[in-house]
């Protein structure tokens, strides 16, 4: 059911991301610094995607070319830089969290305020195991 679960969720993050004209590598890198986190450096964000940061360079290259982020100077260290969404980048991401929470919406709707929670704690300690 675990992978069941993976697969439709793939599929249906797929179709959504098609919609925005984005590969989903950089939907993950657009939500991940779109969800609270602010500016980050290139080497932690790499590490957290798990992808190498020559991987992540070429992604920010094209993002930064759609204008969907920018790099800003690290002043703590002249040899790194800060990633962060533009304006257009942070509409972008906006939306696509909509999406989320709808997809939550229309999976979760029916549960009691018991069952969610249940659920969401089940869910935390599978998370938690990875």
């Amino acid at each position: 059911m675990i992978v069941e679960l993976f697969d439709r969720l793939s599929a249906w993050e797929l179709s959504v991301v098609k919609d925005a004209g984005l590969p989903l590598p950089h939907m993950h890198l657009i939500e991940l610094l779109g969800n609270g986190v602010g500016p980050r450096r290139m080497r932690d964000l790499a590490e957290r995607l798990g992808v190498t940061t020559g991987t992540l360079t070429v992604t920010v290259d094209k993002l930064e070319k759609a204008g969907l982020v920018r790099r800003v100077a690290n002043p703590e260290d002249r040899r790194s830089w800060f990633i962060e969404l533009t304006a257009e980048g942070k509409t972008l991401q906006t939306a696509h969290s909509e999406y989320h929470r709808s997809l939550i919406r229309e999976t979760c709707g029916d549960f009691t305020a018991g069952e969610l929670a249940e659920f969401k704690g089940l869910l935390g300690r599978f998370i938690g195991g990875i």
